[in-house]
């Protein structure tokens, strides 16, 4: 199989899975996920699986990393902040989206492995940091963030990241395993509610939008099965 045909096979899989945004496609389409694999595992770089990289961390799979990028309903000349850059393939695939992408990672091996990659590809609207992502960007003068981008499940939404959100912002960040999502939704309406804003929240498919434009993006995704049942109504 050519690599032409794979990429293609990569696309048609991500539609038939439900993603229908066409700038997300072509902005999976244009990165090269190879670039991002280990080697030893370059033959399954367009799986649609979670793959291994330094650190004992892992690349997303690339569902995840389209639904994801489909939840942030981008739109002109946003700015986003992404809380764990891991391999820089998420990054990267926003960078082709978004006007500014900041990212935050804690292992300093990786983020110097992603820089390379993002220098190989000339990706110049990327900003990087060394650091505690559930901190925030550091520098407050690109506070506050359009969009902002949690790769890994927390048990609760950080302030630090809310205070960091645009009033009319949305943070989107994985469920992590379905058997845990009444505790974790529960703690992620605590803790907005402790925020003291009313920042409602939507589930669908293990990914979490919460912010004042969530119900909008919502709908203008088109979910019309919206899982907010473990969620309290004020949430809705």
């Amino acid at each position: 199989m050519t690599a032409d045909h794979r990429k293609v096979q990569f696309i048609m899989g991500l539609r038939s899975q439900g993603i229908r945004d066409t700038r997300v496609l072509e902005a999976m389409e244009r990165v090269p996920r190879e670039l991002f694999v280990e080697g030893a595992f370059a033959d399954q770089s367009y799986a649609d699986r979670a793959l291994p990289i330094a650190c004992g961390q892992t690349i997303s799979q690339p569902l995840v990393v389209a639904a994801m990028t489909e939840a942030l309903n981008v739109g002109p000349r946003m700015k986003v902040l992404e809380i764990g850059t891991g391999s820089g393939y998420q990054t990267a695939v926003l960078s082709r989206l978004f006007r500014r992408v900041y990212t935050i990672e804690r292992h300093k091996p990786l983020l110097a492995e992603a820089e390379a990659r993002f220098k190989e590809l000339r990706l110049h609207n990327i900003t990087t940091r060394v650091g505690d992502g559930w901190q925030g960007w550091p520098e407050p003068g690109q506070i506050p963030f359009d969009r902002i981008l949690v790769t890994a499940a927390p048990p609760e939404i950080p302030e630090a990241l809310l205070r960091q959100l645009a009033p009319d912002g949305i943070m989107v960040l994985p469920l992590g395993a379905r058997k845990h999502s009444q505790r974790n939704l529960e703690a992620i309406a605590a803790s907005l509610n402790k925020f003291g804003q009313r920042k409602p929240i939507v589930v669908h498919r293990g990914v979490v939008l919460a912010g004042n434009g969530t119900l909008e993006a919502a709908k203008s995704l088109g979910w019309t099965e919206i899982d907010v049942a473990e969620v309290p109504a004020e949430w809705d």
